[in-house]
């Protein structure tokens, strides 16, 4: 149990969670790491990780891994950096992309004792977001609810304010005039 332990502080400091957290994105409303992302996590090269895991392809349906379309693939270019594989020694086809499944899918492929390692600290990263992203959720309903309150209860608030400035408001009396008045005849 102590060497189990060992193996995964030792690598929680090979790969620092803020970098891994990092490398996942939001993509068809799915959260996704780039095949190129854990090749470098896992110190393989990328089209190693693609062979591995079209050579078992069985394991990986639609929900665990989908390639991209250029248009996703463009738009996460810009936002990340990548190559655009035209032809000076970039990327030559569309990458794919893992969901939290597929990542846990990976371990089996690879059959390393890194790739394990790795996996279980993406798959705590992948608990982490989804945690904030439910409190964040949480914290949403709360603030709704309150600006329902207000907006109920504003109503409410201004009627009575209404009320109060009317009964403290008393109706002017005509003022006298001030000085010497000549009667009139």
């Amino acid at each position: 149990m102590n060497r189990k332990v060992a193996r995964i502080s030792n690598a929680k400091s090979l790969v620092p969670a803020v970098i891994i957290e990092r490398r996942i994105y939001m993509i068809r409303g799915q959260k996704v790491m780039l095949d190129a992302d854990l090749a470098g996590l896992y110190q393989v090269e990328t089209s190693n990780l693609n062979k591995a895991v079209k050579r078992n392809l069985d394991r990986f349906p639609i929900d665990f891994m989908f390639q991209l379309t250029r248009q996703e693939a463009e738009s996460l270019r810009f936002q990340t950096g990548i190559s655009n594989g035209d032809g000076r020694g970039g990327r030559r086809y569309l990458p794919y992309v893992f969901t939290e499944h597929g990542v846990a899918m990976l371990s089996s492929v690879l059959n390393s004792a890194r790739a394990v390692q790795i996996n279980i600290l993406i798959i705590r990263a992948f608990m982490r977001l989804r945690e904030m992203l439910a409190s964040h959720k949480d914290l949403a309903r709360k603030i709704e609810r309150l600006e329902m309150r207000q907006k109920k209860h504003g109503d409410d608030l201004a009627a009575v304010c209404r009320l109060i400035v009317s009964l403290i408001e008393t109706p002017e009396k005509p003022k006298r005039a001030i000085g010497f008045r000549a009667a009139q005849a």
